[in-house]
């Protein structure tokens, strides 16, 4: 009971080495198995009972499951991801879009719709450009056009 022992010399640097190797490729296979399970409830055009049959045949075999998921249907693994992420990105984006505008036409959209009215004949180019300074300034038409329709008299 009086021998000390040396970890150093009972764990070699190899042995190390070895154990950090074996303890990477684990982790490395975890993330394929996870992202293969992704793939299958993600893919639209795999009916339920094949998405059932292919976790049932990675789950059960998962070794053999998986590598034959890979050949089988590896080529197109990436291009659902890709369509994936693209539809979250326009989602996102039509979200920002209706969250900035705030259902309110941009500054740009009311002088070209104001330049419309006017090229038809229905506004002078004083009402024109009093429009277009209230645009300029923040103060859209819309808001003072709703304000004095609704005034009574008219």
């Amino acid at each position: 009971m009086s021998a000390q022992t040396y970890l150093a010399y009972d764990y070699p640097l190899l042995s190390a080495f070895w154990t950090m190797f074996w303890f990477f490729l684990w982790i490395m296979w975890f993330v394929l198995l996870f992202r293969i399970i992704t793939d299958i409830f993600r893919d639209d055009r795999l009916s339920g009972w094949a998405k059932t049959g292919w976790l049932v045949f990675c789950i059960v075999l998962p070794f053999l499951g998986v590598f034959v998921y890979v050949i089988a249907r590896g080529r197109n693994m990436g291009r659902r991801e890709v369509s994936q992420a693209r539809a979250q990105q326009e989602e996102f984006n039509a979200y920002i879009r209706k969250t900035a505008t705030h259902g309110r036409p941009s500054s740009v959209d009311e002088l070209a719709r104001l330049s419309e009215i006017r090229d038809r004949g229905a506004l002078t180019d004083e009402e024109f450009r009093r429009a277009k300074e209230l645009v300029l300034t923040g103060h859209g038409p819309a808001e003072h056009a709703d304000s004095t329709s609704r005034a009574p008299g008219r």
